[in-house]
C-alpha cells in the first residue's frame, strides 16, 4: 500500500512538473511571439471596408436614381392619370 501512495506521489510531481514547463513554453511563445496583428492593421482594414462599402452604395443609389426611380414614378403617374 506504502508502493502505491508512493507511486501515486510520483506521478503527480511528474504530471505537475510536465504542467509547468508545457505553460511556461506557451507564455514565453506568447510573449515573443512577433507576428501578430496590430493597431494599424486593423485600421487599415476598417478603413478599407468603409470605403468599398460606401463606392458600392454610391453605384447602387446612381443606378436606382437614374434608370428605375424614373420609370416607377412615370407608371405610378400613369396609373393615377385617368380622364374619365
Amino acid at each position: 500500500m506504502k508502493k502505491l501512495f508512493k507511486n501515486i506521489a510520483n506521478t503527480a510531481k511528474t504530471t505537475a512538473a510536465n504542467c509547468k514547463s508545457s505553460i511556461a513554453a506557451f507564455h514565453s511563445r506568447a510573449v515573443s511571439n512577433n507576428a501578430g496583428e496590430g493597431y494599424i492593421d486593423t485600421a487599415v482594414k476598417v478603413l478599407i471596408a468603409v470605403v468599398l462599402g460606401a463606392l458600392v452604395l454610391a453605384g447602387l443609389y446612381a443606378v436606382l436614381n437614374d434608370t428605375v426611380m424614373p420609370t416607377v414614378t412615370q407608371r405610378i403617374q400613369e396609373m393615377f392619370n385617368y380622364a374619365g
